[in-house]
């Protein structure tokens, strides 16, 4: 196979469309569910340990995001202390309760896990925990990488969730193959993409009230009169809008 722009271009936009077609039911029925807990003054979290803690990152203060949402961020499942440590903690569900811990969720909020194995000891603790609590658990993976890892169903972080989105990226995770090796990852892309699906979504059910949930770009003209109406809404439950 020639590893080239066109192949990948070609190949991540067939599971862009494959989740668009075949998840879209589930994305609507998640964001018509998040958009109702919201009115009723429930909070939204997202999660996710390695290269998922990118997805994370992405739901905080982004132009086009829904405002009414917190990600669970911390050193120890990011790279900055080391890609080792990361991947080792990824893996150790002990670090599950501390990190619920500091933010607090209440029940009846939501939380969002990705994780493209489906398999990592954290994510399912962290699913086990939030649901015990009360909270409603949506989680996005690949179904097939995770069923060619084990066949037992509570190994599986599907297992623990309300609701599951299949993001359709291939085991290993890679597009394109060359000399027995992967090359050009999908799950972080597909994971973006399902995540402002939700937002878009969500904007239909929010688009009547008073202040729109929705961040504008800093950058925009009148943008800092809208978007600190939000912080200000936020920032009990939003531990980084300060």
């Amino acid at each position: 196979m020639n590893i080239t722009i066109e192949k990948f271009t070609k190949n991540i936009n067939e599971i862009l469309s494959k989740v668009s077609f075949k998840e879209k039911n589930k994305i609507k029925k998640i964001a018509k569910i998040l958009s109702n807990k919201y009115l009723t003054g429930h909070h939204l979290y997202v999660f996710g340990t390695g290269h998922n803690h990118c997805i994370a990152e992405e739901s905080l203060h982004r132009a086009g995001a829904f405002a009414g949402v917190t990600p669970i961020l911390d050193k120890k499942i990011d790279f900055s202390e080391g890609i080792t440590k990361a991947s080792a903690n990824e893996r150790n569900k002990k670090l599950a309760s501390k990190i619920f811990k500091k933010y607090k969720p209440s029940k009846n909020d939501s939380l969002i896990i990705f994780s493209n194995s489906g398999i990592n000891q954290l994510p399912i603790e962290f699913a086990k925990i939030a649901k015990k609590k009360g909270l409603y658990v949506i989680t996005v993976l690949s179904l097939k990488y995770a069923d060619s890892l084990t066949g037992i169903s509570e190994n599986k972080l599907y297992h623990f969730s309300d609701i599951f989105v299949d993001n359709h990226s291939p085991i290993g995770d890679t597009l394109l193959k060359s000399k027995n090796i992967g090359i050009s990852s999908s799950s972080t892309i597909v994971g973006m993409f399902i995540l402002n699906s939700l937002w878009s979504e969500m904007y239909n059910h929010l688009k009547k009230e008073r202040v729109i949930p929705f961040y504008k770009s800093s950058n925009l003209p009148k943008s800092k009169l809208h978007n600190s109406k939000l912080e200000k809404k936020f920032k009990k439950r939003n531990i980084f809008l300060k």
